[in-house]
């Protein structure tokens, strides 16, 4: 395979490790929002309830770090050539979800973080307390709790026009895209 077929082996599984955590980290988000606190701990009680919020907020700082470094290699290597060349629409398309997507993922656990600590609640990566950055607030709290969510929901669509795209490329297409992001070379 010639270099320029694919992205480099770091950034690639950079990728795949963001797409579990952002994964995880939805399903327990929109867990968490649908049955709120106290349906949380009606269902699954105490323990798996803090479980499900320290894993939720400990996903949110691998997201943002993982994120961090996907940036760090996107900048500093070289991205492949399509090959076939997309054309014009698939062109503008795939840049703006690319760039929406790693614009959401970088924003999505900052303002979690931010929704935590103005909310007066331990800003957790495992069971390491991490500095909270901002005092208590609740009414800033609860608009920011919103803001996730609406994130959230925006991640979601980016997300299914992602793996719609992929698979357009893969099954459909038969191009080479696919490729690019492969952990196979």
């Amino acid at each position: 395979m010639h270099e320029l077929d694919h992205y480099i082996y770091p950034h690639r599984v950079l990728h795949w490790l963001v797409a579990v955590a952002v994964l995880l980290s939805l399903a327990s988000g929109l867990t968490l929002g649908f049955l709120g606190y106290e349906g949380t701990l009606d269902l699954l009680g105490n323990a798996l309830t803090n479980l499900l919020y320290t894993s939720h907020k400990t996903l949110g700082v691998a997201i943002l770090l993982l994120m961090t470094l996907r940036i760090i290699t996107r900048l500093a290597f070289v991205v492949p050539d399509h090959e076939p060349p997309l054309n014009a629409f698939e062109r503008v398309v795939s840049t703006s979800v690319h760039h929406l997507l790693y614009a959401g993922l970088v924003a999505m656990p900052l303002v979690g973080w931010a929704a935590t600590a103005t909310g007066g609640f331990p800003v957790e990566f495992f069971h390491w307390h991490l500095p909270g950055l901002l005092g208590k607030n609740e009414a800033l709290s609860q608009t920011l709790f919103v803001w996730h969510e609406r994130l959230g929901w925006v991640l979601v669509a980016l997300i299914t026009l992602h793996v719609a795209g992929a698979l357009f490329h893969w099954r459909i297409k038969r191009d080479n895209v696919m490729k690019r992001m492969s952990l196979f070379d």
